[in-house]
């Protein structure tokens, strides 16, 4: 390959990358937490908050009182433990017009039978506190998760690919002979480009997955309503069209005519052998079309999403509407796009691919980092002129200052909204509200101390924020074991939680350790060098974010 046409790339490769690398490292820091959602959720639930199942059958009164009270739109889900049943309802409301992902959009209830048999309402604002950490990696750190927002998700993750593939065309001439070249020494610019060009290669796959799986997530509505209709003739949507009726018009059906909940499940069952149902979702029950999805997993098979697949029935009936999404069950099409898709959300073999995952995007979330410190570097090197001492452009100076303040900000933000879960319980009326606000807090914080101070008097004490805040989550379990009585709690089940959070906490303050002696006796043309920020401010005074 020509010389020329390799520059080009690698032209193309950096602006991609640096256009795209904060957002990237806010998606791919929140996914790789994600991936453990489920130990997640639990270590951040009061246990008052959980409920002992009893037998899904006995559920039946609570099933057929709260559908016949509840709107039309409501998906009333009831949760599953193996054959019981929590004896629990979940619904939500969305206000008229709000986006289906919008969360903030929609009133949380659930319903309980009281003594004599009675319906109990009550609304019950969650905490999504996990639920939030997934919009932050669904829509590269926006507040919602909305169509606009995934829209710059998808065109985000377009130019992510262009930089893969980009980044490998540039690394073709020198591929076999520096592959595994990891140069430790005094140039630490040349390690860190050796550490950045290995880890990408050794996990691009893992990176062209995640890359055009996200591309179809930011656009799959239209994806799916263009399917639909000129493939399916509009009857993919028919099932989960919302109901158009007149509030308060006379149902179409009684729920108390419906199946119970282990008919509905062992149709499924039939279905597909092997699967696994976990939730019942009952949609439309009172409407025209009323349907009931049993969702579940099965261990033979992969899921098109992380939560499984789904039997859609009709609970009065017995029909069985579609089975489609069920492993084993589905067509071939089908069958390509939930295989792509577990391969984005790990929802595939068990427990190690999880910690594979979480580690690969861990790894991904510090390739934009050090790939924008990089550039950063570069330029600044490139300024020099006559050997002379270069001057910090205002744009390199911004463009790391941004790097510092946005990726070690979501560490910290994420860290300690996490550990506020433990406390705010109990404490104050709107959690959701508490946690983003919280994350926002101490995001927007270190984005104005990086820019107020420069990378290299800001970046060592933003990371030494980041350990204490990480430190806070298990220091909230350990005064939950000691001082029960304060308020948090602790729970033997999710101690692997507290001990990742401990070692991401060792790692943090290995990197402060680092960032700080090379702010003291790095280069001077480097920009982690406070010698030449000092030297930079005095020559220059006017810019404040000058380095």
């Amino acid at each position: 390959m020509r010389a020329e046409h390799v520059r080009i790339y690698k032209s193309v490769h950096t602006w991609t990358g640096i256009l795209s690398g904060m957002a990237l490292f806010i998606a791919f820091y929140a996914g790789a937490l994600t991936v453990f959602k489920e130990p997640l959720r639990r270590w951040s639930t009061p246990p008052a908050a959980l409920v002992q199942p009893v037998p899904m059958d006995e559920a039946q009164p609570l099933i057929a009182q709260a559908l016949a009270t509840t709107p039309p739109a409501a998906r009333v889900t009831l949760p599953l433990a193996g054959d019981q049943a929590i004896p629990r309802l979940e619904w939500q409301v969305r206000a008229p017009g709000a986006d289906d992902h919008d969360e903030s959009a929609a009133r949380h209830y659930t319903a309980t039978l009281g003594e004599g048999g009675s319906l109990q309402v009550r609304e019950q604002p969650p905490s999504r506190l996990v639920e939030f950490i997934d919009v932050l990696h669904r829509v590269v750190g926006l507040p919602v998760d909305s169509d606009p927002n995934r829209w710059v998700m998808g065109v985000v993750s377009a130019l992510y690919f262009v930089a893969l593939v980009s980044g490998v065309v540039v690394l073709l001439p020198s591929l076999v002979k520096d592959f595994f070249a990891l140069r430790v020494g005094r140039n630490r610019k040349r390690m860190w480009l050796d550490a950045h060009n290995v880890v990408g290669i050794v996990s691009l796959p893992f990176h062209v997955v995640m890359a055009l799986s996200a591309v179809v997530f930011a656009y799959h509505d239209q994806i799916y309503a263009l399917q639909d209709k000129m493939i399916h003739q509009g009857q993919w949507s028919q099932p989960s069209a919302r109901p158009q009726g007149k509030p308060g018009a006379a149902p179409a059906h009684d729920p108390a005519d419906m199946l119970r909940p282990s008919q509905l499940v062992q149709i499924a069952r039939q279905a597909a052998p092997g699967f696994e149902p976990s939730a019942l979702q009952y949609t439309q029950a009172t409407g025209p079309r009323p349907m009931v999805r049993v969702w579940g997993k099965n261990p033979l098979g992969v899921s098109p999403r992380a939560m499984g697949g789904f039997a859609a029935i009709d609970p009065y009936s017995g029909k069985l509407l579609s089975a489609d999404y069920l492993s084993g069950a589905q067509t071939t099409p089908n069958l390509f796009i939930s295989s792509f898709f577990a391969l984005h959300m790990a929802s595939f073999g068990g427990t190690a691919v999880l910690w594979l995952y979480f580690l690969l995007g861990l790894a991904g979330a510090w390739l934009f980092y050090s790939g924008n410190l990089l550039w950063v570097e570069t330029r600044r090197k490139a300024q020099r002129k006559g050997g002379a001492m270069p001057v910090q452009r205002r744009d390199t100076a911004l463009m790391a200052a941004a790097t510092v303040g946005v990726c070690i900000g979501c560490v910290a933000g994420i860290s300690l909204t996490l550990a506020a879960a433990k406390w705010l319980p109990g404490r104050v009326q709107d959690m959701a509200a508490w946690h983003v606000g919280i994350y926002y807090a101490v995001f927007f914080a270190c984005v104005a101390w990086a820019f107020a101070r420069g990378a290299a008097r800001a970046a060592a004490p933003l990371l030494w924020l980041a350990v204490a805040c990480t430190l806070a989550i298990p220091a909230s379990s350990l005064l939950g074991w000691l001082a029960p009585g304060a308020g948090a709690w602790a729970d033997g089940g999710t101690l692997a939680v507290d001990l990742t959070a401990i070692a991401g906490a060792l790692t943090l303050a290995w990197m402060a350790r680092a960032t700080a002696r090379r702010v003291r006796s790095g280069p001077q043309d480097s920009v982690w060098s406070a010698r030449a920020e000092a030297r930079e401010s005095d020559e220059n005074p006017a810019p404040a974010l000058t380095q």
